[in-house]
């Protein structure tokens, strides 16, 4: 473990073939896949996951795009094959707000992913594992891929589109790039575009994962367990995570205490400093470097007004009713990107009031849900 656990995270916590599958099905892409930044992959595959049955005209079928380090597992508990319960399961579900009795809910893991999806740790069509060598994708990539699966599944438009954080940018460039393709979106604690702030916070993420001898240029996939660039992934996720939650929570939450009774004057931790590494070991057993390097990097470009007279201009396609929510304690993506895409779009801002920062979307069930039935009500 990255803190001062017992065992020896493996070199990559990617879902590799021979794993247990879970509820995961696959979806091979039709053939190469012309990239935004030039040059092409010749082939992928996006792992993804359903609940609900499709209507005869194709019509109730729901996408839920993940944040960076999620995957397709967006509602059930954990098992063989998803070693974390659902991401949203109190949105998903049986009379849930996402109600598959009469909706059919799909959740791809993402191009560049980790969790069944081509990225670094798939195998090119050689037998081995892309790692340095995987392309730059961006969130416009990713969307075309999955349209790619829509297409497969029988569904021309979506009822809904729904994401937070990087899946809300997803959801966004769904609205913009395939108007006619989505009837409704929601757009949580997201942006239209990555701000300085974000791209910054970001740089020392990436610098740590590129920065551990274990990362050996991107390709260290046949390296055993201890001896990857866990020790970058985990510095990574303790950065990003305290982006994830607010100041005045992490203050209440932890104030100066200490863990147990490790006093920090004697090489003792502070009970935040063990949050934490709790964070950083768990990321490092379930996630890839690499995929955390490729969606990180996809994220500080994402700019749906990039070569479409900029994010007015972009914004002004999207015909989707549209719901666009921001966290009032959110320092992340804080709300005033949130009034932006609404505005642009023609509508107001819904306030997720929290003090759990960024992570709220994760968090607030009840308000979250709420928004759900507003969008498909």
């Amino acid at each position: 473990m990255t803190g001062s656990g017992a065992h020896l995270p493996p070199a990559t916590g990617a879902w590799r073939a021979g794993d247990p599958p879970g509820g995961r099905r696959w979806f091979t892409g039709p053939g190469a896949l012309a990239l935004e930044a030039g040059g092409s992959l010749p082939s992928y595959t996006l792992a993804y996951e359903t609940w609900g049955q499709l209507n005869s005209d194709g019509s109730n079928a729901v996408l839920v795009e993940h944040a960076l380090t999620g995957d397709s597992h967006v509602a059930g508990e954990a098992g063989p094959g998803h070693p974390s319960a659902g991401w949203w399961d109190g949105l998903v579900g049986p009379g849930k707000a996402l109600d598959t009795d009469s909706l059919f809910v799909v959740v791809p893991n993402v191009l560049g992913g980790c969790q069944g999806s081509t990225g670094p740790s798939s195998p090119d069509p050689e037998g081995r594992p892309w790692g340095s060598r995987f392309p730059v994708v961006t969130v416009r990539d990713q969307v075309t891929t999955e349209a790619a699966l829509a297409d497969a599944l029988g569904i021309d438009r979506w009822a809904a589109v729904a994401g937070g954080s990087m899946g809300g940018m997803r959801a966004l460039e769904w609205a913009v790039s395939l108007p006619d393709r989505v009837a409704s979106v929601l757009v949580l604690a997201s942006t239209a575009r990555a701000s300085a702030e974000q791209i910054a916070w970001a740089a020392p993420q990436l610098h740590a994962i590129r920065s551990d001898p274990g990362w050996h240029g991107g390709d260290y996939y046949s390296l055993g367990a201890g001896a990857g660039p866990h020790r970058g992934l985990g510095v990574a996720r303790r950065i990003a995570h305290v982006t994830y939650r607010s100041e005045p929570e992490l203050s209440q939450r932890f104030g100066r205490s200490y863990q147990g009774t490790e006093d920090p004057l004697r090489g003792g931790r502070f009970a935040v400093e063990s949050y934490l590494d709790h964070h950083a070991d768990k990321l490092v057993n379930r996630f890839d470097a690499g995929s955390y390097v490729v969606l990180t990097e996809s994220m500080n470009t994402h700019d749906v007004g990039r070569d479409r007279g900029g994010v007015a201009a972009a914004l002004g396609r999207v015909r989707a009713r549209t719901v666009v929510a921001g966290v009032d304690s959110d320092r992340l993506y804080p709300l005033y990107q949130s009034r932006e895409i609404a505005a642009g779009v023609g509508g107001e801002t819904a306030v997720v009031s929290s003090p759990y920062g960024h992570d709220s979307f994760l968090i607030e069930t009840e308000q979250i849900a709420a928004l759900v039935k507003s969008l498909l009500g």
